[in-house]
């Protein structure tokens, strides 16, 4: 089973359309739970109201079924704690000129 880490790594790969940077970057994951085959990942998205909520959602479904093709992914949409632009790591906040 992937680490932790290497679900983050695969999570870089999903890309905020409307910013234009990753989910991990943004700040969007919040939690990574590995349990014998279940993987769940916790996240928000920047906006309640997203139109592409299912989008990215089944983005984050897909990148972690090509990384453990036999685990069972559970996605969480999550609307608290809400998402600001203090939860951006470094690099985005350098790529966003913040």
């Amino acid at each position: 089973m992937a680490s932790r880490e290497e679900i983050f790594e695969v999570l870089k790969g999903v890309i905020d359309p409307e910013i234009g940077l990753n989910i991990v970057d943004l700040g969007l994951v919040y939690e990574v739970e590995i349990e014998h085959n279940e993987i769940s990942i916790t996240m928000t998205l920047t906006t309640p109201g997203c139109p592409m909520h299912n989008s990215i959602t089944s983005w984050v479904e897909k990148v972690i079924t090509q990384l453990e093709p036999g685990a069972l992914v559970n996605v969480k949409l999550v609307w608290e704690p809400k998402w600001t632009p203090s939860l951006m790591n470094m690099d985005a906040r350098q790529e966003l000129g913040i």
